[in-house]
């Protein structure tokens, strides 16, 4: 009867010893994917406020600019773009697609003096600047706790819990190819 019990201890502690930093290993990829939903959700949020934005601004801006209908066209589209995003993927495709877009807006709007002094084009272009700030602040979130989850996915021993459950590789929140560059706007409406 001993040497059954012995044997009994000695299974429970080796499933012991072997099922706590499994189980603590599952139970870390699930908060850290937790985590990355959660800092997503967060950059949705601030996402949203600027889609919200940009139709205001653009009406106040629409009058004064009639010539520049192309980059009003660019964020018409990318807004119908990131309505209609279904994947992460395509969210930042479509975001870096306006933020594109409303660089070059910026960049219009300190060309005309008139639209410079419009209190409610100020206001709202002040929004839009903080929005951005805050888009900012939340896409480093994100990428903060992407890296943190993929460390986790890819270190043992929770690359063993992320290949048998299923945890796999999530992706970072990236600018588009070309974005370190300043837009360039033509502003030059001389007939000549």
């Amino acid at each position: 009867m001993k040497g059954w019990l012995k044997g009994l201890i000695g299974v429970f502690i080796a499933v012991l010893l072997l099922g706590v930093p499994l189980i603590s290993s599952y139970n870390g990829l699930v908060t850290e994917e937790s985590n990355v939903d959660v800092q997503w959700a967060n950059v949705e949020t601030k996402l949203q406020r600027r889609y919200d934005l940009i139709p205001n601004l653009v009406e106040s801006v629409k009058g004064a600019m009639e010539q520049e209908q192309e980059v009003f066209g660019a964020i018409a589209d990318a807004r119908a773009r990131i309505g209609s995003a279904q994947t992460t993927e395509e969210q930042v495709t479509a975001s870096n697609e306006m933020e594109s877009a409303l660089s070059r807006l910026l960049v219009i709007v300190e060309n005309y003096p008139e639209l410079k002094s419009n209190e409610q084009v100020t206001a709202l272009m002040d929004e839009l600047a903080g929005t951005e700030n805050r888009i900012s602040v939340e896409r480093d979130r994100y990428n903060e706790a992407v890296q943190q989850y993929n460390n986790k996915v890819k270190r043992f021993p929770g690359s063993l819990m992320a290949g048998l459950f299923g945890f796999d590789e999530k992706s970072y929140f990236e600018a588009v190819s070309g974005a370190e560059t300043a837009p360039s706007v033509d502003l030059n409406t001389d007939d000549e």
